[in-house]
């Protein structure tokens, strides 16, 4: 078999990518999440140079994520509308990534030094700007799946490398900044004691940004190289251009059950894991619970080998034999079982003994279950993503519509409207017990009402995603055998086209 036959069939309808293109594409979302890690870490910007409190600094942040949302269907209209010489897709990574390197160099780098008054408005200005270019190469990650490939056995392969790819960078970078940034940039006394961290410098935050921009660039490029061969016409929808209006939006939203059951899905995920991985909740882990956050930094090391594992083996056993719909519920089950032991392993084991220089059995069990519970979780989010183009497919197959600007960004919209409720319950909750002015860090001592907040952030939002994980698949119509019967309609639609 020639690799021309492999990469097409015509008497399908399939098409595939190269691996290595599917490679390179899936480093868009983890260009785009270099900036979000950034974010992670925002409400501590706010609180510190811009001198606002922490409630209104969580409810600032969620205020502007909606914005993020509002944003999303504008620009997936004009995705849909886009064909051009440089793509559909390729544009709009370009474009969103000079935008976001713009105004967040604007926001660390020149709002700290101007008048206090005008600080905050100039941070919302600098954020909102900053939003439309996210959003713009956000899109991308899940309309571009549509031309990459079409082959159900294929379309999980993403998952494998941006399970790869962002647990690297969610490790790799937090250790970084709990050991190299942390240290460099928290204000010391004579003694050596800490008098004000690092989070609320505004140094770190500049290092921080100039690290993740960098990264972010090479990721880009690296994303638009593998989408060069395949961002073609004929490689998606019907196989031409096609007039879309506001008024076909309207009836997808009304009529296509997979995507609407998919955004309960992924909403439910995303709040839950924005809680569960938030900086705060680490910090307060390691540094208060655990007693060490010096121990987060080798934890971060060793984890990142297990949490890629995790998800590549669910993706290459699991997804590409069963379906993307039954591999999202393997995770979601795996999910709350090793979350059940972990709480077990914290509520009623000694936290104190997790210590990476002086290795025992608590630490191995505890990195052991919370790399199952964060791989299962990580793939069952993960995932979601290709499920996308199998809902812009199944459009194609129900109305003749290809819309994946719209399935990309109405994904996206209802994804942050919900996950932007993530820093402000974080900031109301741990306001609930007393920390009005700042949220506490690595030097707040332990209390049971930390623990017991911690706990509910870790645990208790991620088991209530999970429950509607399983609520959702019930009603979703997309099956691995459904996709096959819809990719050879779509091709009896592009023949007769």
């Amino acid at each position: 078999m020639n690799n021309a036959t492999k990469l097409y069939d015509p008497a399908t309808g399939i098409h595939r990518a190269k691996i290595w293109e599917i490679g390179f594409y899936a480093l868009n979302n983890s260009s785009t999440n270099c900036y979000m890690l950034i974010t992670m870490y925002i409400t501590y910007f706010l609180m510190g140079p811009i001198g606002a409190a922490s409630v209104l600094a969580g409810s600032l942040a969620t205020i502007l994520r909606v914005w993020d949302g509002v944003t999303d269907p504008f620009i997936g209209f004009i995705v849909d509308k886009t064909n051009g010489k440089f793509g559909k897709n390729r544009p709009f990574i370009v474009l969103g990534q000079v935008i976001m390197i713009c105004s967040f160099g604007l926001l660390f780098f020149v709002v700290p030094n101007i008048p206090q008054a005008v600080r905050l408005p100039a941070y919302i200005v600098a954020y909102a700007v900053w939003v439309c270019g996210y959003t713009a190469q956000c899109v991308v990650t899940k309309s571009a799946q549509t031309c990459l490939t079409n082959d159900p056995k294929q379309r999980p392969i993403f998952s494998a490398f941006d399970s790869v790819y962002n647990t690297a960078i969610f490790a790799v970078i937090p250790m970084i900044i709990s050991g190299v940034l942390v240290p460099k940039y928290n204000e010391v006394d004579e003694a050596g004691n800490v008098i004000t961290s690092a989070f609320y410098v505004p140094a770190f935050h500049q290092a921080l940004f100039l690290m993740c921009c960098l990264l972010s660039v090479v990721f880009s490029v690296f994303a638009v190289i593998g989408l060069w061969r395949k961002d073609r016409p004929e490689f998606f929808g019907t196989g031409k251009a096609q007039m879309v209006r506001f008024s076909d939006y309207i009836e997808v939203l009304k009529k296509n059950r997979a995507i609407q059951m998919l955004c309960v899905s992924c909403c439910s995920d995303k709040l839950s894991m924005t809680v569960s991985t938030n900086a705060t909740i680490m910090t307060v882990l390691f540094g208060v619970i655990i007693g060490d956050y010096a121990q987060y930094t080798a934890f971060t090391g060793v984890s990142s080998i297990l949490g890629i594992i995790v998800p590549m083996v669910l993706v290459l056993v699991v997804a590409r034999n069963m379906g993307q719909k039954k591999a999202l519920l393997f995770g979601t089950y795996g999910g709350m079982i090793s979350a059940v032991l972990l709480f077990v392993l914290i509520r009623f084991g000694d936290p104190s003994q997790v210590r990476f220089n002086n290795l025992n059995l608590y630490t191995i069990a505890f990195v052991l279950v919370y790399c199952l519970m964060k791989g299962m979780g990580s793939f069952s989010s993960t995932i979601v993503i290709p499920m996308t183009a199998d809902c812009a497919d199944y459009e194609v197959y129900r109305s003749g519509k290809y819309v994946p600007g719209l399935m990309g960004t109405l994904f996206s919209f209802i994804d942050k409207i919900t996950s932007s409720l993530g820093t402000t319950i974080i900031a109301l909750m741990y306001a609930g017990i007393g920390f009005h002015d700042k949220l506490p860090d690595q030097t707040t001592p332990y209390s049971e009402s930390i623990f017991w907040v911690t706990m509910v952030c870790l645990f208790g939002l991620p088991m209530i995603g999970w429950v509607l994980n399983i609520i959702s698949m019930k009603y979703y119509p997309l099956t691995k055998e459904k996709m096959a019967s819809i990719q050879e309609e779509i091709a009896k639609i592009k023949a007769a086209a």
